[in-house]
């Protein structure tokens, strides 16, 4: 049993997530969050805490800022955009019950205001940003530290956000360089 509540887009992710583990969810249903859900999910978070596992889609990183935004303090999970998608559909449903497990196994706290321990330049050097691969790096990288795919404005951000450390940081750009950009 999972303590936290997760917080998923819609019914079908609730249904995966219960195929995956034991926990209770709570939906958005979709990105018109209102004020109720909000204050459900802000109740959970000061008992039980939350964990946002929304769709690796733009929808999904909406929810995501709007709920983490609402909710302060919320940890983050992220399921790659490969293993969420089936038929050209991607979405939470579709993943295996063993890719939701390893997405709640690398659980992020979000922490705002933190000071990134890797720099504009650092990005830069590892290809991650200004390169013709960037993109497929970026993606590759953010699965392998489970921050996520996103453009490199936001990859920076997430990177502090999520305080991941040069050691981290230096590590998935080992395994990126080893395995190549088919992350």
């Amino acid at each position: 049993m999972i303590k936290e509540v997760i917080v998923v887009e819609g019914r079908d992710d609730t249904v995966a997530i219960k195929r995956a583990v034991e926990a209770d969810t709570i939906e958005t249903g979709g990105s018109a969050i209102n004020k109720q859900i909000l204050k459900r999910i802000a109740l959970a978070q000061e008992r039980r805490g939350v964990i946002i596992l929304t769709d690796p889609d733009h929808a999904g990183e909406r929810i995501r800022k709007i709920v983490d935004q609402g909710v302060p303090g919320c940890k983050h999970a992220f399921i790659p955009e490969a293993d969420a998608t089936r038929k050209g559909d991607i979405g939470v449903e579709n993943a295996s019950p063993e890719a939701i497990r390893r997405a709640l196994e690398r659980v992020h706290t979000s922490f705002e205001g933190g000071e990134s321990l890797i720099s504009l330049e650092d990005m830069l050097e590892a290809g991650l940003s200004a390169h013709p691969e960037a993109a497929a790096r970026r993606m590759a990288m953010g699965n392998l530290l489970g921050i996520g795919y996103c453009n490199s404005k936001q990859f920076h951000k997430r990177l502090a956000m999520f305080q991941i450390s040069r050691e981290e940081f230096l590590a998935a750009l080992g395994q990126l360089e080893e395995g190549g950009v088919s992350q």
